[in-house]
């Protein structure tokens, strides 16, 4: 599987993964201070052929991710459960812990950036859809996050992290139906 865009990724064990799994060229952040000269490189790669971020499911992950977006727009995200990147010892968490297969399922269900304004999701509707508050919401949100790929998230952050990975409200609907199937 030949990769058009740049993964981002944090260090060198990272690219090794990502190039076993996939044919592709990767930036690497070296760590959560994501340094002036590599956002200029970031810049650059996504004016030539695009950028996906993949850093680790975890808090520096995330970090460098929102580091990222923030002054790079118009990035992809690919994104990796965590208990696709844990370690077989169970302690560390990483890209580099991820097997080929779970490496390529990431990168094929990158989201692609919305149209600004179209179909958004508003916090009422994650309330109606019973996300945030309420019996059960921390178990929907959990199921949403895996089948949408982007995570668990408190309900404070499900609203950020959907308009973070550009999920679509048809998208959205379609997994809110899939869980409700399953409870069923």
């Amino acid at each position: 599987m030949k990769i058009k865009e740049i993964i981002v990724v944090e260090g060198r064990d990272d690219t090794t993964a990502v190039q076993r799994a996939v044919n592709a060229d990767t930036i690497e952040t070296n760590g959560s201070a994501v340094n002036e000269e590599t956002i200029e490189k970031i810049k650059l790669a996504q004016e030539k052929r695009g950028i996906i971020i993949f850093t680790d499911p975890d808090y520096p992950g995330e970090k460098i991710r929102k580091t990222i977006a923030e002054r790079v727009p118009g990035c992809k995200h690919a994104f990796l459960p965590k208990e696709e990147a844990r370690a077989k010892n169970g302690k560390k968490i990483g890209v580099e812990h991820a097997s080929d297969e779970a490496i390529k399922a990431a990168l094929e269900h990158v989201k692609q950036e919305w149209t600004e304004g179209e179909g958004e999701i508003s916090k009422e509707d994650l309330v109606d859809a019973g996300l945030i508050g309420g019996p059960g919401a921390s178990e929907r949100r959990e199921k949403l996050g895996r089948k949408l790929k982007i995570g668990y998230t408190n309900g404070k952050q499900l609203h950020k992290r959907l308009q973070m990975f550009q999920i679509s409200r048809d998208v959205f609907i379609e997994a809110l139906y899939s869980i409700q199937e399953e409870e069923m």
